[in-house]
């Protein structure tokens, strides 16, 4: 069946608004299954669109019409269609613009779309195809081809759901295998310490830890894997195991580093490498031992609210089979506070580096240095949120902690 060339069809039955048009000819009654596919059918032309609707209709398929592109762009936003037949030559706004505006739109941006025009020739179609159609059927329709394509697209897109459904469920189940392995305050209350982790997508490539070494003694760790995602998310499982076999009392800070940087080298991907700071805590002595492998300066704020930062240059993990390893000490009081960080809270913030970014973060420790600690790190990453002036856009981690008597 193939649609006239001059249109000239008027419905011969009366109708409800909304029920579609009548049954063609010889057509099987048609069945409205809440489950069967929304359509919907845009064109200026009343006759393509009662043929368009009269030939789904009878196959069962549920439809919307709509005759021009603003109000059709309106019913999408408003039903949610499985897919959109959209005409292409329409006065006012044209398929193609209709088709692009929605494509722009988060809500509807999913919808394929399959052209419906009188216009044949290949730029056009490449032109629909690259604006984010799916399909491209010439007019006269075939009711035929009509109806094939349709049902491809609508498996397709069916079938694109399912596996982002798939996808979304595995890695929602990788977050939170992730954050079960990340230690919180309260799991070691003695190591006095507040946590902000925040990763940019389902998984993340920063991870920390604290480790109690002895009553006395513990370890606070923080490291960033380069790139995101599932393999950066599966390196922080292997990372805490190491952390934990290479922390014991036999093990000094850069025995711990070197032996992480060990075993990084032999699992990490190419162009993957491990920054990160290791700083031990002896609360007896009070000193603090920080070994940094091409991360940012850890941050010391005294109780008197005078920041500074502990600058090691050293490479990263995972890079170079001769490993050069830095260590400084320092020496707390009580009151003292001491931040390790990753890069994704310092940067972001528009026009500036990351120096500048260093300086918003001591400022900010400074500020709240008389809040609790986990409070204290709460405030602290809001505050550099608020000053950034954009959304987040890599992970996040401000592990910090407080020296007690």
């Amino acid at each position: 069946m193939t649609l006239p060339s001059t249109p000239n069809l008027k419905p011969d039955r009366r109708r409800a608004p909304g029920t579609g048009a009548p049954p063609l000819p010889g057509a099987a009654p048609r069945t409205r299954l809440a489950e069967a596919p929304l359509i919907l059918i845009v064109d200026d032309t009343p006759a393509n669109t009662e043929f368009a609707d009269a030939v789904l209709t009878a196959e069962g398929f549920r439809t919307l019409t709509a005759n021009e592109g603003p109000s059709a762009r309106s019913l999408c936003r408003e039903r949610r269609p499985d897919l959109i037949l959209l005409d292409v030559m329409m006065p006012g706004e044209t398929g193609f613009e209709t088709c692009a505006l929605l494509k722009s739109d988060p809500a509807t941006a999913a919808i394929p779309i399959i052209f419906l025009s009188a216009l044949d020739d290949v730029p056009s179609k490449v032109k629909g195809l690259k604006i984010g159609g799916v399909d491209f059927v010439s007019k006269p329709v075939d009711a035929e081809e009509l109806l094939a394509r349709t049902r491809v697209h609508l498996r397709i897109s069916s079938t694109n759901q399912d596996m982002t459904a798939q996808q979304r469920v595995r890695m929602e189940e990788l977050r939170n295998a992730q954050r079960a392995i990340l230690i919180q305050p309260g799991d070691c209350p003695d190591a006095a310490f507040g946590v902000h982790y925040e990763a940019l997508e389902e998984t993340g490539g920063d991870f920390y830890d604290v480790v109690q070494i002895d009553p006395g003694v513990f370890a606070y760790f923080v490291a960033d894997v380069s790139g995101h995602g599932v393999g950066p998310a599966f390196l922080t499982s292997a990372i805490k195991a190491l952390l934990r076999q290479y922390s014991g009392p036999v093990y000094s800070p850069e025995d711990t580093m070197r032996g992480i940087d060990s075993v990084m080298r032999q699992i990490l991907g190419e162009e993957q490498y491990l920054t990160a700071c290791y700083a031990r805590f002896n609360r007896r002595t009070r000193q603090l031992s920080i070994v940094s492998a091409g991360h940012p300066p850890l941050v010391v704020v005294s109780a008197a609210g005078i920041a500074q930062t502990v600058e090691i240059s050293s490479e990263p993990l995972g890079v170079f089979s001769s490993l050069v390893l830095k260590r400084k000490d320092v020496y707390l009081e009580v009151g003292d506070r001491f931040f390790l960080y990753t890069d994704g809270l310092v940067e972001g913030r528009p026009g500036g580096s990351r120096r500048a970014g260093l300086e918003r973060l001591m400022e900010a420790c400074v500020g709240h240095r008389l809040e609790p600690i986990a409070p204290a790190v709460a405030a602290i990453e809001r505050e550099l949120r608020q000053s950034s002036a954009e959304s987040v856009g890599d992970d996040r981690v401000l592990l910090g902690v407080e020296v007690r008597p």
